[in-house]
């Protein structure tokens, strides 16, 4: 474990946090009343999805690191 973070892996960080938001903004049906994010130009995502999402892209990413780091690819 000499190599705890480097670019490759918040690459993949931010990968997976943006392919989450992206999905998240579709699936999610009933979005919260409160005001908008304006993020990219995406409409009707607020605070509570904007967290919902990146939640998921977080733990989507960890788990993606630790696949990568398991067979030596990072």
């Amino acid at each position: 474990m000499t190599n705890l973070w480097s670019a490759k892996i918040s690459a993949i960080m931010i990968l997976c946090n943006l392919l989450s938001i992206g999905i998240g903004r579709y699936a999610i049906k009933i979005r919260g009343l409160g005001p908008s994010i304006n993020l990219l130009g995406l409409e009707g995502l607020g605070l509570p999805e904007l967290l919902a999402t990146t939640s998921l892209g977080h733990i989507i990413g960890a788990a993606a690191i630790l696949g990568l780091k398991s067979i030596e690819y990072i």
